[in-house]
């Protein structure tokens, strides 16, 4: 050993490294014993985020949880979150909001000091930008002003700055749409300095970022850093398209669509990479049972509810409230729930089909309350 070292300070300083790597993995292997009830989600566009806000309305709704929720269909989006986009905001001076998900373009101050706890947990979930854009593409393309002008993604990238201008109203959605979503500008000049101390400022805000393209596992770490159940996090997948056609796009396309989402890019690859720092701490071996009993369990209950046991496309499903909004000319799937169900599993049934529109205005009937169960 080195000169003037002796065992204790190696085993010192062994233990001080293996301190660090916990903390940055997010301290994957704490149990929460008591679940928290206390939780911020950013709801990003196109990444999933509308399955994790079921997952956050039945968690809440099973105990009689308190929501922040919107005014309108979102949270004032695009502009800037504030308080006072939160329904009845400010009429009850002693009710304590307990879960904010709808759609909001971040803003940590008003959202911390102004609706949830300070010991509130934070996520959010991201998506690889290269199938994000072209999810993007086919999904507002009568929404963006960008994209109404072009027939394909493809003609858009060959020269983006024929059609795109700054700060437009919606041309959010076709460049770096995460980085907006959380609240800073998406068409900043991508200097590293920027980058690392935006992603720096991310960090120390959000407990946890989930990755789409590693659903099952992100919402095992989820429910692990929640000391949430297993039947907290099972889902049926909304929201999703009948094909994806983004693995098929030429690779000179991808590495376009890269190029235009690059600060969305860098944001991708940090938290991808401590994504799997925390399953790493969480344990390979794990991770792997646990995701299995996390499928297992979906499937098993998509196989209870769901005529066929499959999504169908949206013009197939029979009950009105549970059909997809569809705004551009993407063909998203759902559910038509068997017809043999008894009340409480159709309850269940029908809360895990229901699609994020249908769902808020079920929420929105409801009478505030500040008296959570277990």
């Amino acid at each position: 050993r080195a000169p003037g070292q002796t065992p204790g300070i190696l085993l010192l300083l062994l233990l001080l490294y293996w301190i660090s790597i916990l903390h940055e993995a997010g301290d994957a292997e704490s149990v929460a014993h008591v679940p928290r009830t206390h939780v911020v989600f950013l709801k990003t566009h196109k990444t999933g985020s509308s399955t994790v806000l079921n997952i956050l309305y039945r968690f809440g709704d099973k105990r009689n949880l308190t929501f922040a929720l919107p005014r309108k269909p979102h949270l004032g989006y695009p502009h800037p979150f504030q308080a006072k986009y939160v329904r009845d905001f400010g009429l009850n001076s002693t009710l304590v909001y307990h879960i904010i998900c709808n759609h909001m373009r971040f803003n940590v101050n008003e959202v911390s000091s102004q609706v949830v706890p300070r010991e509130s947990f934070y996520f959010s979930i991201l998506r690889n930008p290269i199938s994000l854009m072209e999810s993007s593409f086919v999904y507002f393309n009568r929404i963006s002003p960008v994209f109404r002008r072009v027939k394909s993604l493809g003609e858009f990238m060959m020269d983006p700055w024929e059609y795109y201008t700054p700060n437009r109203r919606r041309n959010q959605f076709s460049r770096n749409l995460m980085w907006f979503d959380f609240g800073y500008n998406n068409d900043a000049k991508p200097t590293n300095d920027y980058i690392d101390s935006t992603i720096q400022e991310i960090e120390k805000v959000f407990d946890l970022i989930l990755i789409m393209e590693y659903f099952d596992e992100s919402l095992v770490l989820l429910q692990h850093s929640l000391g949430w159940e297993l039947e907290d996090v099972v889902y049926f997948r909304l929201n999703s398209r009948a094909n994806n056609s983004a693995a098929s796009l030429p690779m000179d396309l991808q590495e376009k669509i890269k190029e235009w989402n690059d600060l969305d890019w860098h944001l991708y690859l940090h938290f991808n990479a401590t994504f799997w720092r925390r399953v790493r701490a969480y344990g390979w071996e794990r991770m792997e049972r646990d995701v299995g009993r996390l499928r297992k369990r979906c499937d098993d209950l998509l196989r209870l509810c769901v005529e066929g046991g499959a999504p169908v496309a949206g013009k197939d499903v029979k009950v009105r409230k549970l059909r997809p909004h569809n705004p551009g000319r993407v063909k998203l799937l759902s559910y038509n729930l068997r017809a043999n169900l008894d009340n409480r599993t159709r309850h269940l049934c029908e809360r895990m089909a229901l699609p994020e529109k249908a769902y808020l205005a079920n929420q929105l009937t409801n009478p505030l309350t500040n008296q959570p169960t277990n």
